[in-house]
């Protein structure tokens, strides 16, 4: 039976759900009201031929504009020549107000939450046009009360939407939750998410880096007092007035561009580096930044192409993953993804840690992994759970490929992707939050204040035949 969205039936496979925002359709009669069925269509289409979906897509005179936050697609549809970066703003606006009120943003609970999401659309869009996406504003209009997911098991929540699998952990708690068990405690979270773009050759050189990052802030303070937020006392914002001077230390921190929160004090940031504001209820960023220094890379990727020694349609394919963080960290959701050209048949592939123990004893290097070969996407998938720092492992591929194409298949491989989530100071932009104010003038009052660093892959690349 077909899955139904806002009363109208929706032909997608049960193990995903496509949540297709269709205000403009909904309200405006110019956009027929079947264009969930087309953009499923489209995307099972997409699918079939092993390609991704494009951001952007046109049928039948209507365009489809789209973001994927973890398994989800979230999708506006017009008719009109609206701004793709707008669009793709206001559905990642919409997803962290979901987020703020259910929780976190997975397929089950928009499930079971399909008429919350109505109602917030409703608020958030009049006639096709954006009117409000505060969730501090929101709270007001809303009437509905969230459904809480069935089961919650570790790992499901994240500072990118929360669904991927060992994302870092945040609190599952909706911003209407006042039924908490037990006296209601009153705590703060801090987090400095960075996203890493890098590129390397294959002997591991560091061609291009930069960072883009953000200090994320979600409240659970009673009464919405003023907090103050010290950063490096050293910083450096391009186009910024304050801070150390131009000709400061080469171990200055050094952001190239910076927007601010609107409650976001700018004064207190240029002449103190405070930053100082009434947090609103709900998760938003407080600072979004970009910096293009230099950082050590926490992962360094050695492939290895060889030919085999006594059949020549063989090839033997070795990859060496090595974690150059300190062995007190641990990164989470590690996942190599190597494209292989048409002309690879087959891929036999084994990993270190499926090794056997030697005389019965556990080995060293067993840990949680598995490797795989995805023929319908033509590429090689390495999958390590957890990986401690300084820790080093290798992949060994055989592969099979079709007679005259050795050379072609050395060439054409690659580039390999790499995504991880790494947690744990210092920062790579070396951004700090130093101290965290509280500003309420009241005898024992002490809330619990939670802060953390998270590094994840934006675009973390390897380029075997660069040199």
């Amino acid at each position: 039976m077909a899955d139904t969205l806002f009363g109208y039936s929706i032909p997608f496979p049960t193990y995903d759900l496509y949540v297709a925002i269709t205000a403009v359709a909904l309200y405006i009669p110019s956009i027929i009201l079947t264009t969930p069925e087309a953009f499923g269509r489209r995307v099972q289409a997409s699918r079939a031929a092993g390609s991704d979906l494009p951001p952007a897509v046109g049928i039948d005179g209507v365009q489809y504009l789209h973001v994927k936050v973890g398994d989800l697609l979230w999708v506006a549809t017009t008719r009109v020549n609206l701004s793709p970066s707008l669009v793709s703003e206001l559905l990642l606006r919409i997803t962290v107000i979901c987020r703020d009120y259910f929780g976190q943003v997975t397929e089950e609970c928009v499930r079971r939450n399909l008429p919350l999401v109505y109602e917030l659309l409703d608020e958030v869009m009049d006639y096709g046009f954006p009117q409000n996406s505060s969730t501090e504003r929101l709270k007001q209009f809303i009437a509905i009360q969230p459904q809480a997911a069935r089961s919650l098991p570790p790992g499901v929540t994240g500072v990118a939407g929360g669904e991927a699998f060992d994302r870092p952990a945040e609190v599952i708690k909706s911003v209407l939750d006042t039924s908490r068990t037990g006296p209601v405690k009153d705590e703060i979270f801090v987090d400095i998410v960075e996203r890493l773009t890098a590129t390397f050759d294959a002997t591991g050189r560091q061609k291009s880096s930069s960072i883009t990052g953000a200090v994320q802030i979600k409240s659970y303070l009673s009464g919405n007092p003023p907090i103050q937020l010290g950063l490096n006392e050293d910083l450096i914002i391009r186009g910024r007035e304050g801070g150390p001077a131009s000709h400061a230390s080469s171990d200055a921190v050094v952001l190239e561009t910076c927007s601010l929160h609107q409650a976001v004090d700018p004064r207190r940031l240029d002449t103190d580096r405070v930053l100082e504001l009434v947090p609103p209820n709900g998760h938003f960023a407080a600072m979004n930044y970009r910096s293009t220094r230099s950082f050590r890379p926490p992962f360094r990727v050695y492939p290895l192409m060889e030919d085999d020694a006594v059949a020549p349609d063989k090839l033997t394919l070795y990859v060496r993953l090595r974690a150059e963080f300190p062995p007190s960290k641990t990164a989470t959701g590690v996942e190599l993804r190597l494209p292989l050209p048409r002309s690879v048949q087959r891929v036999h592939v084994e990993t270190d840690g499926a090794r056997p123990a030697t005389l019965g004893l556990p080995s060293k290097t067993h840990f949680a992994q598995g490797a795989e070969w995805v023929e319908r996407d033509r590429v090689l998938v390495w999958n390590l759970k957890h990986l401690r720092g300084s820790q080093e492992h290798t992949l060994r591929a055989r592969l099979t490929v079709d007679a005259g194409s050795v050379e072609a298949v050395k060439r054409d491989y690659g580039p390999i992707t790499v995504q991880f989530v790494l947690p744990g100071k210092p920062s790579a932009s070396g951004l700090d939050v130093r101290y965290m104010k509280i500003l309420k003038q009241e005898k024992n009052y002490n809330p619990a204040r939670w802060f953390r660093v998270v590094a994840v892959a934006n675009s973390y690349q390897i380029r075997p035949h660069w040199l």
